[in-house]
């Protein structure tokens, strides 16, 4: 099935504007449960109650509430939250370009792809100066009555956008405690290296999945032809507090493995 736009605007750099589609780049596959009455197995549904009374508090009598401080509320009305958002707007504004990877990866939240609309003459165009000069640029924008922080990147001749955390969510290393302990010997790092250099290889994505999801999924499958399988618990691993010895473990296994292969 082609891919969906789930939103149309366009990237401004100055007075040159680039018509684009906006697509998800990720889809989410969690796995969802309904919550379901025990004697009939029907869906239940949730309601307000008062945790005083126990009586249920009907739709209009419900208000939105921040609390500024224990058991003191700012009550925020709905004309209130509509007046606070933002103008509506179709322009993702690029406000400067900057180095490829100069903005951490920590910053990034969610992917999308960018798809030309209307004629592709400076789509492709931008794509492919952004890959040429290596850089990325800056940008902000309004979608559904929230605004965004991004960044655009040319990514194999088309054109990505991340959206960007806020600044107060990203907690910097700096303001980390260093970590405790003795440093590595030459030994360990050595091992170390050659830990890294056995398993160097290419990236497949494919190879990289939710175990947890296909294991519920699989198990669902089965009890729905009304077969209820044996699970066998995920064993844990255990921990070892000597970095030498972790080290010799691991380098004396993958070469088992290698000569049996």
């Amino acid at each position: 099935m082609a891919a969906r736009a789930i939103w149309k605007g366009q990237i401004k750099i100055g007075t040159t504007k680039v018509p684009v589609k906006l697509y998800s780049a990720v889809q989410d596959r969690t796995v969802r449960f309904n919550i379901l009455d025990d004697r009939n197995k029907m869906r239940v549904k949730q309601h307000m109650v008062d945790p005083d009374s126990g009586d249920e508090v009907p739709t209009e009598e419900i208000q939105k509430g921040y609390e500024i401080e224990p058991g003191r509320f700012v009550i925020l009305t709905a004309e209130d939250l509509e007046k606070l958002q933002p103008p509506a707007s179709r322009d993702i504004e690029i406000e400067e370009f900057v180095d490829q990877d100069e903005i951490s990866q920590q910053w990034f939240e969610r992917p999308y792809y960018l798809g030309p609309d209307n004629g592709s003459q400076e789509y492709f165009a931008l794509a492919e100066a952004l890959k040429n000069q290596e850089k990325e640029g800056v940008a902000h924008w309004v979608m559904r009555n929230k605004y965004y922080s991004g960044v655009l990147r040319s990514i194999e001749d088309y054109l990505y956008l991340f959206t960007l955390k806020d600044a107060k969510e990203v907690i910097s290393a700096k303001d980390l405690a260093k970590p405790a302990g003795a440093a590595p010997t030459q030994k360990e790092l050595t091992m170390a290296k050659q830990l890294v250099e056995m398993l160097r290889g290419d990236f497949n994505a494919a190879d990289y999945k939710d175990e947890y999801r296909d294991r519920v999924e699989k198990f669902i499958a089965q009890k729905a032809k009304g077969r209820a399988p044996r699970l066998q618990a995920v064993k844990t691993k255990r921990k070892s507090d000597d970095l030498n010895a972790a080290l010799e473990k691991s380098l004396a296994a993958l070469k088992k493995g290698k000569r049996a292969a």
